[in-house]
């Protein structure tokens, strides 16, 4: 048990030391800017943004960088491209948290927090509710691949969650004079709304799972 954390946890440092490289090495807005001067060729800029959408967990940008490129370089009608981005950019760390040893030790206790969360939300809502609230994306995918959630359910709960962000971005960069990381998110007004519709999915389940730890007395039956 101890071997497995402690191997773990140098895995997880070396893998934070090589975000952290990656990040400084690489400005999320000069690499925003150089994608989006391709835009006016197609193929190219297919291929590049496709580049730049699964290596995003590796410099841990948000997934908002990509889609506001997006919009500046097709406008709103980029919002399904973005949104497909939005799925794949998060298939990678979802994959790498499936197939890692996670019997044991911090990734084995992270695995079954996120078990438990997904038996008491159902894996299309609880990924939709984590995705719709303004959390990093790659932890999300992480312990979703940790609790064993089916691929099609994480996918679909993803395009669902993400919807609203990648919309919000699209859109700041469809409405941008030059290529900007700044207002990623389309201001206070989608973040609560987004935060609201994640309670809301969550508060049956967790009114449930109170009813059945006798949290909530009164309405036992």
């Amino acid at each position: 048990m101890e071997r497995a954390t402690a191997r773990q946890l140098v895995g997880l440092a070396l893998l934070g030391v090589v975000a952290l490289t990656a990040a400084v090495a690489l400005s999320p807005a000069a690499v925003a800017r150089r994608v989006s001067a391709l835009a006016s060729e197609p193929w190219l800029f297919g291929a590049v943004l496709l580049a730049a959408y699964l290596l995003r967990p590796v410099v841990a940008w948000p997934i908002s960088v990509l889609s506001v490129v997006v919009g500046y370089a097709v406008g709103p009608a980029g919002v399904p491209v973005a949104l497909a981005g939005a799925v794949v950019t998060c298939v990678p760390p979802y994959l790498v948290a499936r197939h890692v040893g996670h019997d044991a030790g911090l990734l084995g206790t992270l695995g079954d927090h996120g078990r438990g969360y997904f038996a008491a939300a159902g894996d299309v809502r609880g990924i939709v509710a984590a995705r719709l609230a303004p959390l990093p994306a790659d932890p999300v995918s992480y312990t979703a691949g940790l609790a064993g959630v089916r691929p099609g359910h994480y996918a679909l709960g993803t395009a669902a969650g993400e919807l609203p962000w990648v919309t919000a971005a699209v859109l700041v960069g469809a409405s941008a004079d030059t290529v900007t990381t700044e207002g990623l998110h389309g201001g206070p007004a989608v973040i609560v709304g987004a935060t609201a519709l994640a309670v809301l999915l969550l508060s049956g389940p967790a009114y449930q799972l109170a009813r059945e730890r006798g949290v909530v007395r009164g309405f036992r039956t």
